[in-house]
């Protein structure tokens, strides 16, 4: 059997992770994995298929800024994949993020639209029933539940919200052999409210490789970071913007004591130039030993997101038994459940300061078998991918002949 995924990167960043941990469950069972990507890569055990180049990249971007055309360009190595599709005859298209500048989703589904192949699109954020962004919570918008239009979000030359929410409604819903997996009920929730609610629905939450991601004993990572033995907390992801609230976290160190230390992870040279000095900034990496390490010598992992259909940074701080602070926002409380860490209102600094104070008093060691616990019991990544492979072969045994 052949599994093709289709992502925007392979073994890098969360999604990339993602697939390649799929890929090996897959293998496990005795299938051939592949993975088609368009941006960054790490090596991996599948076999990878490189759609397009940076030049394509850099074209994308251009008809997005000037036409609204995110999904929509990239039409030549859309196509060249799809003559790649055909000549492997893959038994199951897995997609990820066909999304962020790389493909053409018009042209992939006209073709996956006209064959008997089942296909399983994990989503890991709200893209597939916008008119365009992947995120609506932070402005409070509903215009996806009926149809985009006259998008709140930045401007652009030409606002197309209106054509790509009705193009996507078009080829989304029409593939009788499509299964949609939120990674979250928060995110599965919200499909059932938008033109993808008729569509097979099967929830699974992302996993965490729980072998790798452990508390490690003795690190560098407190000396190479100047950190000492100051209470340490850490807030991570791919890019950081207001929505993953990198504002409250600059609002936060002006209210830690001086033997505390907010550690971000994932942010850009420029951003790094304009930190307090009680923060301490870290550029992306997709070193995972580094990761853990930064995990194990944190007394919190904290995730300000205002936006999150799941919630990966703490499930991973969970794994590695620091517990977590998030808002009360979209996916995240779903992940605070018992003496792991707490949920608060978003955007109160008080409210999170107090939170911080509590699990600072009770101490580290108070919370780390509960998080782990926890990790082992909802977050194992041999327990949710094996739930992919069971859901292949159901695909499988109803796919037609």
């Amino acid at each position: 059997m052949k599994l093709l995924q289709i992502n925007a990167t392979a073994n890098w960043g969360s999604t990339g992770r993602i697939a390649e941990q799929i890929g090996l469950k897959a293998m496990e069972h005795g299938w051939e994995s592949y993975i088609a990507y368009g941006r960054k890569c790490n090596p991996s055990k599948s076999k990878l298929i490189k759609v397009g180049n940076m030049l394509n990249v850099y074209e994308h971007y251009f008809e997005n800024r000037f036409f609204d055309n995110e999904g929509l360009a990239s039409r030549i190595p859309t196509k060249l994949l799809i003559k790649k599709i055909k000549a492997l005859k893959p038994d199951i298209i897995h997609l990820h993020n066909i999304h962020d500048h790389w493909l053409n989703y018009k042209i992939l589904f006209e073709y996956l639209n006209t064959t008997n192949i089942p296909i399983v699109w994990t989503q890991h954020d709200c893209w597939a029933f916008t008119g365009g962004c992947g995120y609506f919570s932070s402005l409070d918008c509903s215009k996806w539940k009926t149809e985009c239009h006259n998008c709140p979000r930045p401007k652009k030359s030409i606002d197309n919200s209106i054509q790509q929410f009705n193009l996507r409604k078009q080829l989304f819903t029409v593939n009788k052999n499509l299964i949609l997996v939120p990674v979250s009920k928060w995110l599965e929730n919200e499909i059932k409210q938008s033109f993808l609610k008729d569509t097979k629905i099967s929830t699974i939450l992302n996993g965490v490789d729980i072998d790798t991601f452990k508390s490690q004993q003795e690190t560098s990572a407190r000396n190479k970071y100047n950190i000492g033995d100051k209470f340490m907390l850490i807030g991570l992801a791919t890019a950081w913007s207001a929505r993953k609230g990198f504002k409250d976290y600059i609002e936060l160190s002006k209210c830690i004591g001086d033997d505390e230390v907010i550690v971000l992870v994932g942010l850009k040279k420029e951003q790094i130039n304009i930190l307090p000095s009680n923060v301490i900034g870290i550029e992306r990496t997709s070193n995972i030993e580094e990761l853990v390490e930064l995990y194990s010598e944190a007394n919190i992992v904290l995730n300000l997101s205002y936006e999150e259909t799941f919630g990966l940074t703490t499930a991973e701080g969970f794994a590695c038994g620091i517990p977590g602070i998030v808002y009360n926002k979209t996916a995240s409380p779903e992940l605070i459940e018992g003496e792991v860490g707490f949920v608060v209102e978003a955007g109160n600094i008080k409210q999170l300061l107090e939170a911080v104070n509590t699990i600072k008093n009770k101490g580290k060691n108070h919370y780390s078998t509960y998080c782990r616990q926890r990790a082992i019991e909802y977050y194992d990544k041999e327990k949710c991918f094996e739930k992919y492979i069971k859901l292949y072969g159901e695909c499988l045994k109803k796919a037609p002949l």
